[in-house]
């Protein structure tokens, strides 16, 4: 099942979903639109191992915009940092970056119960095109979860991304290998 968009503000009203900045003009019918940070990345070795830590180097959207060029891997992140304690949050992209060509997910589209971060976007494009600061991205849809959870996200010991940072985070699978 999921929440309607007075399901979503009834769990923000009891602490289960937080979104940080909230505005009520982006809680669509059963989803709330989150929007592009300033920060983006890209990975700094053309080839990347994923036994090995690969680095990223972390640049700002200008004023006038950021030109994506196809065959990139930019890592962006939400403008909105959120928190969500009982439901499992899914982050899909907006069908207008859709049209423009814009994907800003590969595989990570879905959160756990227990996410306390920004989302890092994983973002490709087909052609070029040129994207703002605060545009919006996605939309966060929530899923009611059926039974106790026995381990939150933001209490594995083993979750690799739960340093609270509003940059975006490079791949962590190298952890996995250890």
């Amino acid at each position: 099942m999921i929440l309607t968009d007075k399901g979503i503000l009834a769990e923000m009203e009891k602490g289960t979903i937080i979104v940080d900045p909230f505005d009520r003009e982006y809680l669509g019918t059963n989803s709330y639109d989150v929007h592009l940070s300033k920060h983006l990345a890209t990975y700094t070795q053309p080839v990347l191992d994923a036994k090995m830590h690969n680095t990223i180097h972390h640049f700002d959207i200008p004023e006038e915009g950021f030109l994506l060029e196809p065959g990139i891997l930019y890592l962006g992140a939400t403008l909105e940092y959120t928190e969500t304690h009982a439901h499992v949050p899914f982050l899909e992209g907006k069908s207008s970056m859709g049209r423009l060509g814009i994907d800003i997910h590969a595989t990570a589209g879905k959160g756990d119960v227990g996410f306390c971060n920004h989302w890092t976007l994983e973002i490709s494009c087909i052609q070029p095109v040129r994207i703002y600061a605060g545009m919006p991205v996605g939309q966060l849809i929530y899923f009611v979860v059926d039974g106790e959870i026995e381990n939150a996200y933001n209490k594995k010991v083993s979750a690799k991304y739960n340093q609270r940072t509003a940059k975006p985070m490079e791949s962590m699978m190298w952890k996995n290998f250890k």
